[in-house]
């Protein structure tokens, strides 16, 4: 297998996801500020043209993040990060949802939209960006509810929507300045639950 990738938040969720099974895949960079996901050779392994793409053993291509997840957890289903039951899976597919849809979608809408990064491939809206980063801070109280009253985002153990979340957070911490907004993470619970988070070896240095 090959996982085509470049320093980018999806790119990450699928490395912490990597670590925390103790899985390591060979590694092609691909250079988005170049356009390399824009090019005809990668176009044919993603046509979306995001990164990651996970090459498999047979030549056939997976792409998005959390399907790249899925496939790994079911190759090595241990430790367990999608559910162990179908009550388990439910929960966790659904606060995995609402990090994905409400939270880190809205930061990547913020920061799309408000730093112009892609002007050169894409239409930006300030004005979308600015709704996006409220929605974004709006939704983000709703995981400091949770996390007061649950030790992860899922329930009692670490699954994939901690690592959703997180790699939303470090994310909206490094481009809020950029795009000039504010998600208001500094929150009790919140910085109590990602300060466990990130103290774990699989995200060490990343």
């Amino acid at each position: 297998m090959k996982l085509y990738e470049a320093e980018s938040p999806n790119a990450l969720r699928v490395w912490v996801f990597m670590a925390e099974k103790g899985i390591e895949i060979p590694r092609v960079p691909v250079d988005l500020f170049k356009g390399g996901n824009l090019a005809e050779d990668y176009l044919a392994k993603n046509p979306m043209g995001r990164v990651p793409v996970l090459e498999l053993d047979d030549g056939s291509y997976l792409s998005e993040s959390v399907a790249i997840c899925r496939y790994l957890e079911g190759v090595q289903p241990e430790p367990n990060l999608f559910g162990k039951d179908a009550l388990d899976m439910a929960r966790i597919e659904m606060w995995n949802r609402r990090a994905e849809i409400n939270f880190f979608g809205n930061v990547a809408m913020a920061f799309r939209n408000l730093t112009g990064i892609f002007k050169d491939r894409e239409t930006c809206v300030p004005e979308w960006g600015k709704v996006a980063a409220e929605e974004a801070r709006n939704k983000l109280g709703v995981f400091e509810t949770r996390l007061g009253e649950s030790e992860y985002v899922a329930g009692d153990r670490f699954t994939i929507a901690d690592i959703t979340l997180a790699v939303a957070i470090r994310f909206a911490e490094r481009v809020q300045g950029m795009g000039n907004f504010d998600v208001e993470i500094a929150r009790p619970h919140i910085e109590r639950w990602l300060d466990v988070v990130v103290k774990r070896p699989s995200f060490a240095n990343r």
